[in-house]
């Protein structure tokens, strides 16, 4: 719950629910256990549910935030920059800071991934400094989905025959870059689809 929450709110354990102390307008909320229980271990349906009634109260921020064309260059370059700084691994590592988990309870749109695809792929190809890199586009894709609030999971493969390595993410059934490219095909060895978990 208190990824969910604005930075101005904290939440406190009560024995009958939770008390929410919102300290940029100076008042205090309650909730019950049974809501508490449903946020906890509910269905998606049920946590973006009670998500809304805290947005209507002005306790949580709106994650539903579209990314927008513009942003997904400087993500990129950004995202490539440290990945040949500390190294592939570390940033895997740093994903739970940067795509918190999603919170969205509907599924993202098949067009609005595509439009993200498009974005990466076209900003990727045209950067002299990332020139279409799988681990950036994949990393840039998945960390744009979920600070969208929307699922994604980031796989890396690998193939044998010629020996190679791959990243790709996926959402809403497309990947981002493509699973198989050039009709070559990779066997996932590490799925990330918990905020680096």
């Amino acid at each position: 719950m208190t990824r969910t929450l604005s930075p101005h709110c904290r939440v406190t354990a009560m024995s009958d629910g939770a008390l929410i102390a919102d300290w940029k307008r100076t008042r205090f909320l309650g909730m019950a256990a049974e809501d508490v229980r449903k946020f906890a271990d509910g269905t998606p349906e049920e946590r973006a549910e009670l998500a809304g009634v805290l947005l209507r109260a002005g306790c949580a921020a709106d994650r539903r935030k579209r990314h927008a064309d513009a942003g997904v260059g400087p993500w990129l370059r950004g995202v490539h920059l440290l990945i040949r700084t500390v190294g592939f691994g570390r940033v895997l590592r740093l994903l739970s800071l940067a795509a918190p988990g999603y919170a969205r309870a509907d599924v993202p749109s098949a067009e609005e991934v595509r439009r993200l695809k498009r974005a990466v792929q076209t900003r990727s190809r045209g950067s002299w400094l990332v020139d279409g890199d799988c681990k950036s586009e994949a990393v840039t894709a998945f960390v744009l989905l979920r600070r969208s609030g929307l699922q994604a999971v980031l796989h890396v493969g690998v193939r044998e025959h010629p020996f190679a390595l791959h990243a790709w993410t996926v959402s809403a059934g497309l990947c981002i870059p493509d699973a198989d490219p050039r009709g070559h095909a990779f066997d996932p060895v590490l799925t990330v689809d918990g905020g680096g978990r």
